[in-house]
């Protein structure tokens, strides 16, 4: 198992084929979890584009064990969202990849992309829409730090260490 992660962000473009050219080192963590190219699929949780490795293609696979494949329903919608929904798309000798044209159109994609590294997958955007994204994200971020902050001081007050400890 590799432990290379998707880190950091990267503009690109979209050009008249439908292609965008995945940035460098998301490519070499593709490469270090031995995909030949990359699984792409609609975002659950926007307008964007997940896509991710063979790594976290076997991790949901995995989870999917858990259910019963003809009787649980949650088996059913993880599997038809997630796994039925990615494709795994080839990587040219240019780092590019062809989308489908209904991925493109769900995402939003204009001529400008965003991709935006996640750890186990990234994502692309439509740079626009990210932007609004980017700082709702940011205020959730901001949100959870200031209620990590109120624990800690409450704790402290109380004359408890944050793990449950007496002092």
């Amino acid at each position: 198992m590799s432990n290379q992660r998707f880190v950091s962000s990267y503009a690109g473009t979209l050009d008249s084929k439908g292609r965008v050219c995945i940035p460098a080192p998301f490519r070499q963590v593709l490469a270090a979890q031995n995909t030949s190219g990359a699984f792409v699929c609609p975002s659950l949780a926007g307008n964007s584009l997940d896509v991710f490795g063979q790594e976290l293609m076997d991790a949901q696979l995995k989870r999917l064990d858990q259910f019963d494949p003809f009787l649980s329903e949650m088996h059913d919608d993880l599997a038809s969202q997630i796994i039925a929904e990615s494709r795994p798309l080839p990587v040219d000798e240019n780092g590019r990849v062809r989308l489908p044209d209904e991925f493109i159109k769900a995402a939003n994609l204009k001529d400008a992309v965003a991709f935006v590294g996640m750890g186990q997958k990234f994502e692309i955007w439509n740079p626009d829409d990210y932007a609004a994204v980017k700082a709702k994200r940011r205020e959730g971020a901001l949100a959870a730090r200031a209620a990590e902050q109120a624990a800690k001081m409450a704790a402290l007050t109380a004359g408890v260490t944050p793990t449950g400890d007496s002092s």
